[in-house]
Formats: structure tokens, C-alpha cells, sequence
């Protein structure tokens, strides 16, 4: 329930981060996760968290499209 209350991107960003490093070296990992994260920063998610725990209420993080979803649409 912890883990399915944070925001989808982070959550699946932190899969990849430790999937990525699974399988390259430390400086590797540290600069592709410095990357990642550069990219997918998503201000709306860290404002949903910082109000929510402001407001003692779980957060309400929007879906994540799906590949195949966005795909189709041409997203």
C-alpha cells in the first residue's frame, strides 16, 4: 500500500533505475539515473505530495499512459 501511493513515474522510474544498474557500472548508473531524472521531473506530482501531506490526505497522482495507448494516439 506504501509503495502504490507514491507517484506512478516515480515508481516506475525507480524499476528502471534499479534494473539499469543491475547490469552497469556505478558511475554508469549515476550518470543515466542523474539523466532520467532530469527528464522526467514532474512538478505536478511533487506539488500533489507536498499538498497532500500538508493537508494529512493521500495524494492523487494521475496514470500513467500506456505504451500502447500512446502509441496508437501518436503521443
Amino acid at each position: 500500500e506504501e509503495i502504490a501511493s507514491k507517484s506512478p513515474l516515480a515508481i516506475w522510474g525507480s524499476k528502471e533505475m534499479i534494473t539499469y544498474s543491475r547490469d552497469h557500472s556505478t558511475s554508469d548508473s549515476l550518470n543515466y539515473i542523474a539523466t532520467w531524472q532530469s527528464g522526467m521531473f514532474q512538478p505536478g506530482d511533487m506539488k500533489e505530495a507536498f499538498q497532500a501531506k500538508a493537508e494529512n490526505r493521500p495524494p492523487e497522482f494521475e496514470d500513467l499512459l500506456s505504451l500502447n495507448r500512446g502509441l496508437e494516439e501518436g503521443i
